[in-house]
């Protein structure tokens, strides 16, 4: 068995049981999409795992040291390098943990940075489908309701990976989807920029 079929196998039985948010579609097509989007701009099997695995840290309790015993310590540091800790009150952890996550996108490697945009384009094209049905009205199934910090985040997205991938297929269709969504709205805040990141720690080298 490779390693990315072990990974898939891996993420399908952690989520097994397990369905998106407000629908009935299995949670495993999300880190499926993710990896066949990052095989679109790499045939490195241990990024590819890494995409299958992204969700399983963050979502499942899967430690980091069982990903490395069973994977490599290559692929657990980049599935722990994608993954967000939530605590407390969720709306106020969902601010927090994605103020952590674009500034992780800034100090991260051209790895990382390809698992985060694949990550990203995956949940737009679900939430750009869900808009195109369900209106305003989308964004009361997720812990922030405030369709303006979703602008933040996304748009936040797009600007800190387009100097690695903007050359890529999926960072123009991420560019579209959060363009088409999220467009005319204001942001609640200056967008993250590699240089706010840089001034409050240096470079991650994932």
């Amino acid at each position: 068995m490779t390693l990315l079929t072990e990974a898939i196998a891996f993420a399908a039985g952690a989520h097994d049981g397990v369905t998106r948010k407000g629908s009935r579609v299995p949670y495993i097509v999300h880190p499926m999409e993710t990896v066949a989007i990052a095989a679109s701009i790499t045939d490195d099997e241990e990024v590819l795992a890494a995409a299958a695995l992204h969700d399983v840290m963050e979502d499942c309790g899967v430690s980091e040291q069982a990903l490395g015993e069973r994977f490599g310590a290559r692929v657990a540091a980049l599935v722990a390098y994608d993954s967000q800790t939530q605590t407390g009150d969720p709306c106020q952890s969902w601010n927090e943990r994605k103020r952590e996550a674009v500034r992780r996108i800034a100090r991260g490697g051209r790895d990382a940075k390809i698992i985060a945009l694949c990550d990203k384009l995956s949940n737009m094209r679900a939430i750009h489908r869900d808009y195109l049905r369900d209106g305003e009205a989308l964004f009361f199934r997720f812990h922030q309701h405030d369709k303006q910090r979703h602008a933040w985040y996304y748009k936040s997205c797009v600007a800190l990976l387009q100097g690695e991938l903007g050359e890529s297929e999926a960072w123009r269709e991420l560019a579209a989807l959060v363009d088409s969504v999220f467009g005319c709205v204001a942001c609640t805040e200056p967008l993250m920029t590699a240089a706010m990141a840089d001034g409050e720690e240096e470079a991650c080298a994932i």
